[in-house]
């Protein structure tokens, strides 16, 4: 995969499903040799037919595919038609519809789907060292707007108190790696959010945040808090949000041009997948975005029933892009 620069490269490179069996096979196993997930043994040999291999250890015998174990696993849908859906998704900056994929892949508009959220659950940020700083810290609201709902809903929503009737995202950028987090919460009481800042954050760095009082008493918890008010201005030297503004402002046009419509069910998938490009933007090109993509995909399973929420938490309703 070395000389690929575009999409159209992509494609034709991967219409070769061997060719996509090597690139995944090179990404999950260590030097691209097969480890039976059975048995964990080394010898085996390759089924051209099936394109599987076959585990040597008399006692194991297993045949498994590479798909066994990933993302992938149990899909009927060939590897010639995830890895282009899996560029796409990892280089189209605003993200890119199930409609789009199943067009551009030939799959249905479900199956597309389906195969969109499975690659966000790789995407998801796995690196749960703490931030050391400087630290940006803010939350965002994501909604529709008021004018563009139902009137029973907008009188609802008005009578509310604004911000509980849209769900929350907890957004934290590191300065230094340029590295961000977020995370969806059910409420941003001080108490739950602070949790949550000490849980990401070293102690005794420093975290810049606006004027919110949830954020009141940071400096209690051994970190150097400056706030910025927006009422009277946005920077003060290097005392800012800007940069996980910028991040929102990233992630709420995806939503609203191209999504349209997130359950808040699915929210933390979509917020994962523009975590991913926004954390892999500089000095990576396309394919280099495309092979870190395919690096996370091992080990990670997400069924139908997760997805839809048949298995734990239920579906919430429907949240506009906004």
């Amino acid at each position: 995969m070395k000389d690929l620069k575009t999409l159209s490269e992509a494609i034709i490179y991967f219409a070769d499903e061997l060719k996509c069996i090597e690139a995944v096979a090179t990404m999950k196993w260590p030097g691209g040799k097969a480890v039976c997930p059975e048995c964990g043994g080394v010898e085996h040999y390759w089924l051209a037919k099936q394109k599987r291999w076959k585990c040597k250890n008399g006692k194991c015998k297993r045949q498994f595919s590479v798909k066994v174990g990933t993302i992938f696993e149990d899909s009927p849908i060939s590897l010639t038609k995830w890895l282009p859906a899996m560029w796409l998704l990892s280089n189209c900056r605003n993200g890119i519809s199930s409609y789009e994929v199943a067009r551009a892949v030939g799959v249905t508009q479900k199956s597309a789907w389906f195969m969109m959220h499975r690659i966000r659950h790789a995407l998801q940020n796995g690196n749960w060292e703490k931030m050391v700083g400087p630290v940006e810290i803010d939350e965002a609201y994501i909604g529709g707007k008021p004018r563009n709902m139902h009137l029973k809903r907008r009188r609802e929503v008005q009578n509310a108190i604004a911000p509980k009737s849209k769900p929350a995202v907890v957004g934290m950028l590191d300065r230094e790696t340029r590295q961000v987090r977020t995370k969806v919460v059910r409420n941003v009481r001080r108490d739950a959010l602070q949790a949550d800042i000490l849980n990401a954050i070293e102690k005794g760095s420093t975290v810049y945040t606006d004027g919110a009082t949830v954020y009141d008493n940071l400096a209690k918890q051994e970190f150097v808090h400056e706030t910025v008010t927006h009422i009277q201005e946005y920077v003060r030297g290097e005392v800012h949000t800007q940069g996980i503004e910028n991040f929102w402002s990233l992630l709420k046009r995806g939503l609203n041009g191209t999504y349209v419509a997130v359950e808040p069910f699915h929210l933390h998938r979509y917020c994962d997948e523009q975590a991913f490009r926004f954390n892999n933007r500089i000095g990576v090109n396309d394919r280099q975005r495309f092979e870190k993509a395919l690096s996370l995909v091992a080990g990670k399973r997400l069924t139908y029933a997760e997805l839809t929420g048949k298995v734990g938490e239920t579906a919430a309703g429907t949240v506009q892009g906004g």
